[in-house]
């Protein structure tokens, strides 16, 4: 029997993807091409919700009527229309059943583009031809062609010149790729192309597919498609990594590639769009599979290109709750999250962290601080150290900030009285230390504070030199005592328990007394340990800072007298004894700094010059 003579009938694979029309006109079809009406229907429901397949598939019917028209081939209906819920049930085969039996009652030929369906009818002892086992396919995409090794997207529009985004992260720039507009025509075979090398290729999925929009995931490259009318014209972008960094090139602080191999397990990476964070995931992937470590991603779309070991789950297959019970089940020690975009995604995050397993999420913000607001509200403050402890904020391709959250219970920056203190959730600069935001309940809001040393002035300073004179002339010989001025009317002044104890007095006489003769508030607070130990903190130093000066001393029967040069008046100068802080003071208009004999700190300064301590000034 010839080619002539045979029978075929067609499925809705081989329709929706062109292969017909260009079978017949090589030869390797003709005859008589049946088309069961269940094809038609499937066709139409998916035009019907926008989808590009439906569309191209109805445009294949028109061209194989034409071909009939013509008398190339004879077209033959066969079949029912499907119900509704065969068509909805078509992924389970439905549909697929009908067209089988079809080919089945008239001895036809299937043709089919579909593989299950080849191998199911090759089963029952059908006659088919699968055209993607024999077929070769061009991997490659007519819009590969605006790429090159700089190009990081393209940005194609129906009525617009071609535009590609060339450069690196953080150094961009965007540029037409050529002065020809994009005509609709052109724009449509592009988007026919992208959909229709889809399906031949393992490595190439649709991820999303919407009425007026279409996300295609082709190897390394992310197609994003929309159509009118939810775009004002046919519009492709497409993106692809342009280097593939491992954790060594960031030139990461010792201390922070330890935190990541040690203790971080709640990671934010964080920065806006096209500044790297999805290159430093990957390399964080990288970096905990070649530690031995379990890793696996959940994408939407599946756009890291990591080794094999790593599985790659997408959002868009499979449901939170099947994503949440197959984590559980198959143990990572790292998942990687990219990217965290609705509540259901900080909700997931948030439940898989608790539940133990070492999480990173990528997610867009503008600064490292947004990245953690967004999580407000969505769980609890108390929680939010357990489910970040680390936030990596890229920019420009580089790590520009890593910060660790901790909690902990104390009076907020700001307030200073001792029964307003509360849990606070403290953000600090992880290389640094220095502490950025705070975190803490006031009122019925939950509120974000940014922490600033204020930068005294020189009124400030002479305030608090004043008070704090007053305050250490009854110290003990070895106490200290360290003056903040909190507002306009009231200072912290921090000391040892002895020292407490003298500032105080019995039943708060000798505070209340300090009170009335300054005109402010006191809270005395103690601070032992940090003086003992050395440790620095932002209201007390313990190494000499700034630039040493020269000074002349002499003294009287009251005073001593440190006289520093007419260019030091006005600033402030700190003393110290062997390196050992022993207060502030503002330098006089004449240069000099006076200190009476009969308070703490003469005696202090009188038991220096007995014990040949030698002190020294800073400027």
């Amino acid at each position: 029997m010839t080619a002539k003579e045979k029978t075929f009938l067609v499925d809705t694979s081989v329709v929706i993807e062109g292969m017909l029309t260009k079978l017949i006109s090589e030869k390797k079809v003709s005859g008589t091409i049946i088309i069961h009406k269940a094809v038609i229907g499937e066709i139409e429901h998916q035009a019907n919700f926008g989808r590009e397949t439906g569309f191209r598939g109805l445009e294949e019917l028109t061209r194989l009527n034409e071909l009939a028209a013509k008398g190339a081939i004879a077209i033959e209906y066969v079949g029912q229309r499907p119900s509704e819920s065969q068509i909805k049930r078509a992924r389970s085969g439905e549909i697929d059943a009908m067209i089988r039996d079809a080919a089945w009652e008239r001895k036809a030929t299937l043709v089919t583009g579909d593989v299950v369906q080849g191998k199911t009818a090759k089963a029952m002892g059908m006659e088919v031809m699968v055209l993607r086992e024999d077929k070769k396919v061009d991997k490659r995409l007519g819009i590969e062609d605006y790429f090159d090794e700089h190009t990081m997207s393209i940005h194609l529009k129906e009525g617009v010149e071609p535009y590609v985004k060339k450069g690196k992260p953080g150094e961009f720039e965007f540029i037409a790729a050529s002065s020809d507009i994009l005509e609709k025509a052109r724009m449509k075979d592009l988007i026919d192309e992208i959909i229709l090398k889809t399906h031949f290729f393992d490595d190439t999925f649709i991820e999303i597919d919407r009425k007026y929009s279409t996300i295609v995931q082709y190897a390394d490259i992310r197609i994003v498609i929309t159509r009118p009318p939810f775009s004002d014209g046919l519009e492709i972008t497409a993106v692809r990594p342009l280097v593939q960094l491992e954790l060594t090139d960031y030139k990461l602080d010792p201390a922070i590639v330890e935190r990541f191999e040690q203790k971080a397990e709640g990671i934010l990476i964080a920065g806006s769009p096209g500044s790297g964070k999805t290159t430093f995931a990957r390399g964080l992937a990288e970096f905990y599979e070649g530690k031995g470590k379990i890793v696996k991603t959940v994408e939407s779309p599946r756009d890291l290109d990591l080794k094999p070991a790593i599985t790659q789950y997408s959002k868009n297959f499979g449901t939170s709750s099947e994503i949440h019970d197959i984590l559980l089940l198959s143990r990572p020690d790292y998942t990687i999250f990219d990217e965290v975009r609705d509540t259901k995604d900080f909700s997931l995050y948030s439940d898989l962290r608790l539940s133990g397993i070492g999480m990173v999420g990528v997610l867009h913000s503008t600064t490292p601080i947004d990245a953690i607001q967004r999580f407000i509200g969505r769980i609890e403050l108390g929680v939010i150290p357990s489910v970040l402890d680390t936030v990596v904020f890229v920019q420009g391709g580089q790590i520009h900030q890593v910060l660790e959250l901790v909690m902990t219970v104390k009076v907020p920056s700001g307030m200073i009285e001792a029964d307003l203190a509360r849990p606070v959730v403290e953000v600090r600069d992880f290389v640094t230390k220095t502490l950025l935001y705070e975190l803490y309940t006031y009122g019925e809001q939950t509120v974000v504070v940014p922490v600033k040393k204020q930068q005294k002035t020189g009124i400030t300073k002479m305030v608090e030199t004043n008070i704090a004179q007053k305050v250490r002339q009854n110290l003990p010989k070895n106490s200290f005592a360290d003056v903040e001025l909190v507002g306009n009317n009231a200072v912290i002044v921090k000391t040892d328990s002895a020292g407490a104890k003298r500032i105080i007095g019995r039943e708060g006489q000798n505070v209340k007394q300090l009170e009335k003769e300054l005109g402010v508030r006191i809270d005395v607070r103690t601070d032992r340990d940090n003086h003992e130990k050395g440790e620095q903190t932002e209201e007390t130093p313990n190494a000499p800072r700034g630039a040493q000066v020269k000074y002349g001393m002499h003294d009287d029967k009251n005073y001593y007298y440190f006289e520093l040069k007419k260019s030091a008046k006005g600033r402030n100068v700190s003393f110290y004894a062997d390196d050992a802080f022993i207060f502030d003071a503002v330098v006089s208009r004449k240069g000099t700094i006076r200190v009476s004999k009969k308070g703490g700190l003469g005696e202090r300064i009188a038991q220096f010059i007995e014990d040949g301590v030698d002190i020294s000034l800073y400027l």
